[in-house]
């Protein structure tokens, strides 16, 4: 299968997206062209995860901002390790399609057998002592190596948050595998080749061309970002046009109920059945308790966010934001979460 071809049938795939019509690249106007435009030239494709925002043009500048700016973009930290990053925490989140991509993409940078122990849940598995470190920090069981420059740290855990983000969307709107149906199982072997191929990562483009697609923000970056950095701003940025669309999609009860249980979280899925969330949803005015549910679940289980619980009369931008607007709120507190920085510091870098 050749690499146009598979660029072509990724394409396709914008029409799996589930429950909204994402913008086709010939109709894409305004923002939404200039997302996609830096998308196809810095991260090889047009990405499915990052298309299905379109619906909301804000939100989908700030979805490829954390994107671009935490793992594509240059930094401290090797390609590698920051794939290692987002196939872990994706593998934690159980977000199949994003580990199936960010496993094809540490394969194609020469880390194949890190990638297949992070989709089989056994970062222990990995032989090389940093990486499995690295891999049980994205999944918050443990520390990051000692001598991880607080620079490197923190880009790390923007890939984590980033990633926390990603998955909750894939999670509501994809289907399992970044390879469309259309795709005979007999060609998939192969397609899974080529389509690592044109992840791998070529020239590494500079930090910071995504920041002029949305206004600068009122308020600092995360407080593990150093402070006055690309980081800062971008994850700035980026909060604020999701905030911002929270407060125009999102009922204000709803999002008071849903920060409130986040901050209570520990972060593990509450499991398959969905009874846990009637009690907390009772609070809510019936009119509202579906956009609570759909908010409620995307946060804290989204494989469970299906077509069912969609509120009625919402449209699809309506859809984006409510969503955006909730695994944001859950990716900051997973953020939170984790040790942002190692326990001493070291100006040397890390490897690769």
């Amino acid at each position: 299968m050749a690499p146009g071809l598979v660029r072509f049938a990724l394409r396709r795939t914008l029409r799996d997206i589930n429950h909204v019509e994402a913008v086709r690249p010939r109709r894409a106007r305004g923002l939404v062209r200039d997302v996609y435009r830096q998308v196809e030239r810095d991260f090889g494709m047009l990405a499915p995860p990052i298309a299905l925002h379109s619906a909301a043009p804000d939100v989908l500048a700030a979805a490829w901002l954390v994107l671009r700016e935490s793992l594509v973009a240059a930094g401290t930290a090797s390609r590698a390790d920051k794939e290692v990053v987002a196939a872990a925490v994706s593998a934690a989140n159980s977000c199949p399609y994003c580990v199936e991509v960010h496993g094809m993409a540490l394969g194609s940078l020469g880390e194949p057998d890190a990638a297949a122990a992070i989709e089989a849940g056994d970062t222990q598995a990995i032989q090389d002592r940093d990486t499995r470190a690295l891999a049980a920090w994205a999944r918050g069981e443990g520390r990051l190596p000692a001598d991880v420059p607080a620079d490197t740290a923190a880009e790390f855990t923007a890939v984590a948050v980033a990633f926390h983000y990603l998955n909750r969307m894939v999670s509501v709107f994809l289907g399992p595998s970044p390879l469309p149906d259309a795709v005979p199982p007999q060609a998939r072997a192969k397609a899974k080749t080529v389509l690592g191929y044109l992840l791998k990562p070529g020239a590494v483009p500079p930090a910071g061309a995504a920041l002029g697609l949305l206004p600068a923000a009122a308020t600092d970056g995360p407080g593990w970002a150093p402070p006055g950095g690309t980081l800062a701003d971008a994850f700035a940025r980026a909060t604020a046009a999701i905030e911002a669309a929270g407060e125009r999609s999102v009922p204000s009860r709803v999002r008071e109920l849903v920060r409130r249980e986040v901050k209570a979280w520990d972060g593990k899925p509450p499991g398959l059945s969905r009874a846990w969330a009637e009690p907390v949803l009772a609070e809510l005015p019936e009119h509202e308790r579906a956009a609570g549910r759909l908010a409620l679940f995307t946060a804290k289980a989204a494989y469970q966010a299906d077509a069912g619980v969609r509120p009625e009369r919402t449209d699809d931008r309506a859809l984006v934001e409510l969503v955006s607007w909730a695994a944001l709120t859950a990716a900051v507190a997973a953020g939170e979460r984790l040790p942002h920085r190692p326990r001493r510091e070291d100006s040397a870098g890390r490897r690769g």
